[in-house]
């Protein structure tokens, strides 16, 4: 890692060594105004990570893997808007997580001159500062290590940036991990989302968009038209339902504060730089590694898939053509099931699985969440209506994401053995395989059949 002119920026209010240190690993990928003392060598840190028994969470990775995110290409959006002159001051929440960190690659770089990115993550599991890492020089990006719970932190970051402008990605996502650890899901998803809330009254923020999902909706039937943003809200899974909480507590802020908020409810977003606890990131490093893949249930369950650079592209419509009160679906018409999902990544891979045999080897079956939504539709007329169109197929992103993870997804978080089971868990802030295997099988797996409880 380079070493000259780091930034110093510190992480709120902690003062403890291993605060310091965070702030001094996460101070290389900021911009900011103070330069402070170079970090200690690597030893140094790494022996701080292991007296403590604390983890960095993230912020070692790139350290030993520093080639990484120098040679992976930078990605991001596409589109370009005259700036608002309103906007000035952009926090992004979850800023070094999957979805997040491309808007904030392509806010940096596609405004330079016009907006200062903040970028505010705890660094979760699920993060990586290699994700904004390359952004480190630049004079409109800064990195601020906190914690959305966290009230003091929050307003901090909020009133040393001058903050105008919201868009809040920070949230705990993984469906799976919901149904074990529902009240982490409601802490960090409600409770971060109204400690943000009022932290953007108090700072009399101009522009706040919350970024939701479409499971709130809940399950679609195939013969159901696709739900428009008036629909009824009807979440099946802790996770759906914490983001609809989110939801009430934006809305009432809005009718209660006159808050100019803006909801984004976005289908599943896929591509580089995910972490590979989903899905496409998830199979595509177990086929790499030579081994199967396991699908929950019967493998029928539908999903819809948007490219993460066309998504990035209607975050950046919606700021700067979003309608202060309104809901926005952000989406895509590609729907596959998680089995024909599998078959395309077996394709591009270059895996053949023509026989029946040849599926059985590559692709196994295990019990299926305690409730699994067969598929989710929405309809994106008026996000059309505002001039944003899908620019990417899914065989182009899938090609895409498939090429990135073959060549980066092992070395991006560190060890990831752990993350590729059926049902990981987190435990202490780390995710982990559970410790009850679940069966394995050859054959789909009636989605009647119990489910094994974390």
């Amino acid at each position: 890692m380079t070493r000259q002119f780091l930034k110093s920026i510190k992480p709120g209010p902690s003062r403890n060594l291993l605060g310091q240190v965070k702030m001094m690993l996460s101070a290389a990928t900021t911009s900011s105004l103070s330069s402070g003392p170079e970090p200690a060598n690597l030893k140094d840190v790494t022996d701080v990570h292991k007296v403590t028994g604390e983890s960095v969470n993230g912020t070692c990775e790139y350290i030993r893997n520093a080639n990484v995110w120098e040679t992976a290409p930078i990605l991001k959006g596409t589109t370009c808007f005259d700036h608002r002159a309103d906007v000035k001051n952009i926090m992004v929440t979850g800023g070094a997580g999957f979805i997040a960190s491309w808007v904030v690659r392509h806010l940096t770089l596609t405004y330079p001159d016009a907006y200062h990115i903040v970028s505010f993550d705890k660094l979760d599991y699920c993060s990586s500062l290699n994700n904004t890492l390359r952004l480190r020089d630049r004079r409109n990006f800064t990195f601020y290590h906190g914690d959305l719970t966290n009230p003091t932190q929050v307003l901090d970051c909020m009133e040393r940036y001058e903050i105008d402008t919201v868009l809040h990605f920070a949230a705990q996502s993984h469906v799976d991990l919901s149904f074990g650890k529902a009240y982490s899901f409601t802490h960090d998803n409600v409770y971060g989302t109204h400690v943000l809330l009022e932290s953007c009254r108090k700072v009399k923020v101009r522009r706040f968009i919350h970024i939701s999902t479409d499971e709130v909706y809940g399950e679609v039937k195939e013969d159901d038209d696709d739900l428009v943003e008036s629909s009824i809200l009807s979440p099946t899974n802790p996770y759906a339902a914490s983001k609809a909480a989110a939801e009430m507590l934006v809305q009432s802020y809005n009718k209660s504060f006159k808050l100019p908020t803006i909801i984004v409810r976005s289908n599943n977003v896929y591509g580089p730089h995910q972490y590979p606890e989903k899905i496409i990131p998830k199979f595509t490093c177990l086929l790499n590694r030579k081994r199967p893949v396991v699908l929950h249930g019967d493998g029928r369950p539908t999903r819809r898939y948007l490219y993460a650079g066309d998504a990035t592209d209607a975050f950046d419509t919606i700021l700067h053509k979003g309608q202060s009160g309104r809901v926005y679906n952000v989406g895509s018409p590609d729907e596959v099931s998680n089995l024909e999902l599998c078959s395309k990544l077996l394709d591009m891979m270059a895996i053949e699985h023509e026989t029946s045999a040849q599926l059985r080897q590559w692709i196994k079956y295990t019990h299926d969440r305690p409730f699994n939504d067969r598929r989710y539709a929405i309809d994106c007329t008026e996000l059309r209506m505002l001039g944003w169109k899908q620019k990417t197929s899914l065989e182009q992103g899938l090609r895409i994401t498939v090429d990135w993870y073959c060549k980066y997804g092992e070395s991006w978080w560190g060890d990831i053995s752990h993350v590729l089971t059926p049902f990981p868990v987190v435990r202490e802030g780390h995710i982990m395989p559970d410790m009850a295997e679940p069966l394995i099988r050859d054959d789909p797996v009636d989605p009647g059949d119990e489910y094994h409880d974390q």
